[in-house]
């Protein structure tokens, strides 16, 4: 409502109400005002590739100097004092030198020995009059590469017969039965895709140098003829990331055509992070990104489950016939503190700080090598003391920032999910975020810039568990091509009720 300045109030009432009202919109504008300009920060450095939320070394220590003087005012310094330890392992925050100089070459790579001999006319000394003698030699390595190329297998099955009868010798099932693609083709078609992010158009210009004709369109089919195979394999993996003490998860959006619509919609994929015990990563493609999506998933799971605050997951806590336990990611939060820095360094500088400190428990704990109760008791004595502090930072500053401003969004996130994200030093089980989730979706990140789209909600079922196969093998570092290799030609005619010896952590090739 515009004011009269001509014409005002002479009410003291009227007149306060009318500050209390201005002073409620200056609030409102510059929340609004804070958003808009974090927002644009956030796109100027997406587009100019900026991703990390790394802290120089020097900004870093501004903020300890700021958070030990703010905590010092408060309550008397605790007895924890990492000092000595290496710097904060917090994400991006202390840079890691990157070794420099030539690697050797790798010893189990195939080597052709050419010999480069002198000519017959040079072995022969001019100056003495005598003959040269071979004294030793100098070898140097070097890289080449082989095309591949395409092969052509004829599976001849030869006929006999008698005066009654006729029998013919079978050959091998293929994975794909009637299919002139064989399990290494299918292999390399998966592989390029989920593992080196090629899409089917890029492959198909690829096959045409080799003089074959192989459509997107097959190969679209191909693949998800192979998911469907490997589908009750696909079961087996499920069941076993749920049978960890504790499950990680996240999720990213992926567009999806539909015939229906103008444009594509967007659909999600969801990674399960098995733990320590149950190497394994699952993935699972749901078009929305709806509670039934993980509660289908997570049916039965009893267990600790660490992901974001998402709120579709809120009820599989509030239920406790469910027995599942919510772990919170101070990777999560810290991204909040970060992203508010810019409007309001002080005091988020002082959260950045006191986080830093918790990662720098967790990378002694890492350089110990220890886990578990030794863990537990080291994360008591060196993050319990931060936390107790820096959950009083927040209560301190929290009447002080604008409630919708990026600082007050980034406390008010801390200290609603404070319970779970301190659940970490109950259990040294636990870790402090959910990164391996994260790091599970680059994959999905980077390929999508590729291919862009599923073609329908099937193709994001083929990919969730084509991807589930490639990621598995990855974390238990063996090489996908050769799991996709060596199961693709065994599955077929592989006894039901030992197909968990295909899972990727328990896989061993037939022929090593």
């Amino acid at each position: 409502m515009a004011i009269d300045r001509k014409q005002l109030p002479e009410s003291a009432e009227v007149l306060q109400q009318m500050v209390l009202d201005l002073i409620a919109q200056l609030e409102s504008e510059q929340a609004c005002r804070e958003k808009t300009e974090n927002l644009l920060r956030q796109l100027l450095a997406a587009r100019s590739g900026r991703g990390s939320e790394r802290l120089s070394e020097d900004q870093l220590a501004l903020f300890e100097t700021e958070w030990e003087a703010q905590t010092a005012a408060a309550e008397s310094p605790t007895e924890n004092d990492n000092k000595e330890d290496d710097p904060p392992a917090a994400p991006g925050d202390s840079p890691q030198g990157n070794p420099r100089g030539r690697r050797p070459i790798p010893g189990h790579l195939k080597r052709e020995r050419i010999v480069h001999d002198l000519a017959e006319s040079e072995k022969h000394c001019k100056a003495c009059d005598k003959d040269l003698r071979q004294i030793g030699e100098e070898v140097s390595e070097r890289y080449e590469y082989i095309p591949a190329q395409m092969l052509v297998i004829e599976d001849v099955c030869i006929k006999y017969a008698c005066g009654c009868t006729v029998t013919t010798a079978t050959k091998p099932p293929q994975p794909i039965e009637k299919s002139t693609a064989g399990a290494s083709l299918l292999t390399q078609v998966i592989v390029a895709k989920f593992a080196d992010h090629l899409p089917l158009n890029r492959q198909e210009k690829m096959f045409r140098r080799f003089g074959v004709e192989l459509p997107r369109q097959t190969l679209c089919g191909w693949m998800g003829q192979v998911a469907e195979l490997l589908d009750p394999l696909y079961e087996r993996a499920k069941r076993f990331v749920l049978a960890s003490k504790v499950v990680q998860t996240d999720d990213t959006p992926v567009k999806v055509l539909d015939p229906s619509l103008p444009k594509t919609r967007t659909g999600r994929i969801w990674p399960y992070v098995g733990d320590a015990a149950h190497l394994a990563v699952v993935y699972d493609y749901t078009p929305t990104r709806e509670r039934d999506g993980p509660e289908k998933f997570l049916q039965g799971y009893q267990g600790f489950l660490q992901a974001d605050a998402y709120g579709a997951y809120d009820q599989f806590f509030t239920q406790p016939g469910r027995g599942m336990v919510e772990v919170g990611c101070w990777a999560h939060a810290r991204r909040h503190f970060y992203d508010a820095k810019e409007t309001d360094q002080a005091r988020m500088g002082g959260a950045l700080a006191a986080i830093a400190q918790l990662y720098r428990v967790e990378k002694l704990a890492r350089e110990r090598g220890i886990s578990g109760e030794a863990r537990r008791i080291l994360r008591e004595q060196g993050a319990r003391p931060v936390l107790e502090e820096l959950h009083a930072y927040l209560l301190r500053i929290r009447e002080q920032v604008l409630p919708k401003s990026p600082a007050g969004q980034a406390v008010a996130y801390a200290l609603k999910n404070w319970t779970a994200l301190t659940r970490y030093c109950e259990d040294g089980d636990l870790e402090i975020d959910n990164n391996a989730a994260e790091r599970s979706l680059r994959g999905i990140a980077v390929g999508r810039n590729n291919w862009t789209f599923f073609g329908s909600d099937n193709g994001g079922k083929t990919a969730a568990v084509l991807r589930t196969f490639v990621a598995s093998c990855e974390r238990v570092k063996i090489d996908p091509w050769a799991w996709f290799r060596d199961v693709l030609a065994r599955i077929a005619s592989h006894p039901v009720n030992q197909l968990n010896d295909l899972l990727p952590h328990r896989w061993a090739p037939v022929n090593k």
